[in-house]
């Protein structure tokens, strides 16, 4: 029954907000302001546009394909049910899992600096395995209660972050946003690969299809109002930042930028105030991406590609939900995350390039715009181009790394395929 479905445009739109709204805008503002300076709101408006133009893609294949997999349908739906979209599959499910552990391994850095005033391992793994079970519990409850506590929690985190921006725009110092002391024009292009990253969440939008009364007008209206909402929230506090901090100060505390031009307007205890809207926007956006996680693996199990285990109900949600939280364990505990984290960015990077392309075989079904789509494909491929530029000077062979995780996707695949018995099927038929 449609007044059942948990998820209307504002819940879409919240957990949307929710998953963009993460760790990004509070670690990759200060690393992108140190490339771009008090240009930086400019590479947020490029990295909002490609944000819109893969948006635009992926909502004309939700509504085509309307399933809680999301990308993973559309990828069987473009290219075939053959070894090529299984093993990209693989590869957008293990990219995930690898996301969400950076984004809780976060959020247990924050947690750690906040209660004891200093980075401590055991703690930072503690509290990061502790927030994951939490939202793993939380999502087990079922998707009227993740769409109420995304709304609440994003809701919180929003009106901390609007404060903020707006008492910081009283301290501001127009010097410190002269073009004068701007960097280079051609920085800003180094930097999109970067801000784009502060957006990538808005997929989740996609996998609540299911869980709306009415997709067709519903999935692409959420899209693109989460992400201008969003864009504008982030072009907002980088004024608010670097009008606040000189870029020397900007780039010294990139870290934790936010949290330090906080204090003009609000002293030491801005300082704490942020930190703990970073502690919530990484919490939002562990319980938005373990929603979609979840669906993912659902689908893939209808699918035929992941074992019949993930389809299991447990509570109000599936087994799936329990087996990816203990490999994000798993990986937290066991892995440099920070490495393997770049090469899943750029991976699904390349994962949104294939989807935009997969999806000029279907645009008759879908009923978009081939022009649209083009500069979907076109931007993407300007993004990875410039996030595999940027990723090169910090992270040696990265190039080779790439092609090995394609790889071991591969061969997840096939050994699946062996094991289980079971072949990738489509779920939506036509």
């Amino acid at each position: 029954m449609n007044h059942n479905k948990a998820f209307g445009l504002w819940s879409a739109v919240f957990l949307g907000i929710g998953s963009m709204v993460g760790a990004g805008i509070f670690v990759l503002l200060g690393e992108a302001g140190a490339i771009t300076g008090n240009l930086v709101w400019i590479s947020f408006i490029l990295g909002g546009v490609v944000a819109l133009l893969s948006g635009y893609s992926l909502g004309k294949l939700a509504v085509a394909y309307p399933s809680r997999g999301g990308i993973i349908e559309y990828l069987v739906q473009c290219y075939g049910e053959g070894f090529f979209s299984g093993t990209i599959s693989v590869l957008f499910y293990i990219s995930a899992l690898v996301a969400l552990g950076m984004v809780a391994k976060t959020f247990g850095t924050y947690a750690s600096m906040m209660i004891f005033n200093k980075y401590s391992i055991f703690w930072v793994d503690i509290f990061t395995i502790g927030v994951l079970f939490l939202f793993m519990i939380i999502n087990l409850s079922g998707s009227s209660i993740i769409a109420k506590s995304e709304n609440i929690i994003v809701i919180f985190k929003l009106s901390i972050l609007v404060i903020f921006t707006v008492a910081a725009f009283f301290y501001i110092n127009p010097n410190l946003l002269e073009l004068k002391d701007a960097p280079p024009a051609v920085n800003i292009l180094s930097s999109i690969g970067l801000t784009f990253f502060a957006y990538e969440g808005f997929r989740v939008i996609t996998n609540t299809v299911e869980d709306m009364p009415n997709p067709s007008t519903t999935v692409l209206k959420a899209m693109i109002v989460a992400i201008l909402l969003v864009m504008a929230l982030y072009i907002s506090v980088t004024f608010a930042v670097f009008g606040n901090l000189p870029l020397d100060e900007v780039v010294k505390a990139k870290d934790y930028a936010l949290a330090e031009a906080a204090k003009p307007a609000f002293g030491e205890k801005g300082f704490i105030i942020m930190s703990i809207a970073a502690l919530v926007s990484t919490a939002s956006s562990i319980n938005a991406n373990l929603y979609a996680v979840t669906n993912v693996t659902y689908q893939m199990a209808k699918d035929g590609q992941l074992p019949k285990v993930y389809q299991r109900n447990v509570w109000h949600s599936t087994q799936g939900l329990v087996i990816s939280t203990i490999l994000i364990v798993l990986l937290v505990l066991s892995l440099n995350l920070t490495q393997i984290a770049t090469i899943g960015s750029i991976s699904m990077l390349f994962i949104h390039g294939l989807v935009h392309i997969g999806h000029l075989f279907k645009i008759k079904k879908t009923g978009a715009s081939k022009a649209l789509i083009f500069l979907a494909i076109i931007s993407i491929a300007i993004v990875i181009i410039l996030a595999l530029h940027y990723s090169s000077k910090h992270f040696n062979n990265i190039g080779y790394y790439l092609a090995g995780a394609f790889i071991l996707a591969f061969i997840i695949e096939v050994s699946l395929r062996l094991i289980t018995k079971r072949v990738i099927r489509k779920q939506i038929k036509g």
